[in-house]
């Protein structure tokens, strides 16, 4: 496959969503996936005015949420979700960026650019 797709995850907390969904939309990211998740970072679940050493961890609520974006639109949809989430407070949230090797659509077997469409 000649064209470069990449799958965008993003960890943030639960109240995120609204905001992140409407900013995305408005720069033409036309589908997501959201899925609730529970987990925590290398704060293990404290906020920061609790953070100590030998803290146990705890799993709090979080958003996961899958977007799947060709090369042209990944910088742009970084931007974004980093602008929207970030307070500069624990808990803003984790990008990871995957290169994805195929793309298929079900329904008509188009591949590559012509599936994400």
């Amino acid at each position: 496959m000649a064209e470069e797709i990449y799958r965008v995850d993003v960890i943030t907390s639960m109240n995120r969503l609204s905001a992140l969904k409407s900013a995305l939309s408005r720069l033409g990211v036309s589908g997501m996936t959201v899925m609730q998740v529970i987990g925590c970072g290398t704060e293990k679940g404290t906020h920061e005015y609790e953070v100590t050493e030998n803290v146990e961890m705890e799993l709090l609520p979080k958003q996961l949420i899958m977007i799947v974006v060709e090369k042209d639109q990944l910088d742009k949809v970084i931007d974004l979700v980093e602008k929207e989430l970030y307070t500069g407070h624990i808990g803003d949230g984790k990008i990871f960026v995957t290169p994805v090797s195929r793309v298929i659509r079900v329904r008509t077997g188009e591949e590559g650019h012509d599936a994400m469409h």
